[in-house]
């Protein structure tokens, strides 16, 4: 059986340097850093993200969650979050898979094995010790990337198999509380999904509630709930981070990148930017830049 060692070298192997590397395998990318990273804010889909060496620490509102070799990640819905590596270096760099769940094969892995969902309100966001099952069976996935002809047909199963090794374990519950068509966290993940379309164009909570097949006033209370923001606040995030990548890896101004993302008023904008990362828009490209330690957030 293979172990979180084997893991490691197969995630370096094909990552050899600092950054993200997409594979072949749709749902599957890897990352790497030599170093520790700035604390940055992104939108996590909901995934699974195993750490194969390093530490992450990544936040949500208030709460912040550490996991490592021995632990893995998992989110049940695209949530805002704060994430930066806090240990790794060149010798012992921080290596980690990220798995994007696929919410059908979940659905119909749950409608197989016959299993009821719970009926109340779990976290959609934890962390859990990792086994050698579900160790094994990434390995496995990853190993696929070397046999590319392999690919269409077996990473679906492996991937079906990780995602019943995590209906068996401790965050089970919470996925399979997520696949009900009528649980809040699916009704604010419909939500999410509609925001993140049009994060560009004016908010219209009715019309987000109606696209969660919820009420306005039980829209803002589960989904605050889940994502400790209002629609408001997480659409406002979207629009920044978004900006925020614009301006730092496709050289857009300021105010360019302000109304590329919706913003009418360039002072508004350049004020909410300041207040989610801590200076204007110029001065926080710069000290993103003169840092170096920059890593997409898993």
């Amino acid at each position: 059986m293979s172990t979180i060692t084997d893991l490691a070298a197969l995630v370096a192997r094909h990552v050899p340097s600092t950054g993200m590397a997409r594979t072949p395998i749709d749902r599957l990318s890897l990352f790497r850093a030599d170093a520790p990273t700035v604390p940055l804010p992104a939108v996590y889909e909901a995934s699974l993200c195993v750490i194969a060496q390093g530490t992450k620490r990544v936040s949500l509102g208030e709460r912040s969650l550490v996991y490592d070799a021995a632990h893995y990640l998992l989110v049940s819905v695209d949530l805002p979050l704060v994430g930066h590596v806090i240990q790794a270096d060149r010798d012992t760099p921080y290596l980690c898979c990220k798995i994007d769940i696929d919410q059908a094969a979940l659905a119909d892995l749950i409608m197989a094995e016959g299993g009821r969902a719970p009926r109340a309100d779990l976290p959609a966001l934890a962390v859990y010790r990792s086994d050698d099952d579900l160790i094994d069976a990434t390995c496995r996935l990853m190993r696929l990337l070397d046999q590319p002809a392999s690919i269409p047909a077996l990473a679906p199963l492996i991937e079906r198999e990780i995602l019943y090794r995590l209906l068996t374990g401790p965050h089970g519950p919470a996925l399979r509380y997520m696949a009900v068509a009528d649980s809040h966290l699916n009704q604010v993940s419909r939500a999410i999904a509609t925001i993140r379309t049009g994060f560009d164009q004016p908010l219209r909570i009715g019309d987000i509630a109606t696209a969660a097949g919820m009420s306005a006033s039980s829209l803002h209370e589960h989904f605050k709930a889940v994502t400790r923001m209002t629609p408001l606040e997480y659409q406002k995030q979207l629009r920044l981070q978004e900006a925020r990548r614009l301006m730092l890896s496709a050289g857009t101004t300021a105010s360019s990148a302000g109304f590329a993302v919706g913003y009418e008023s360039p002072s508004q904008f350049t004020r909410e930017y300041a207040r989610l990362f801590g200076a204007p828009p110029r001065r926080d490209i710069e000290q993103l830049q003169r840092s170096g330690n920059l890593l997409t957030p898993v």
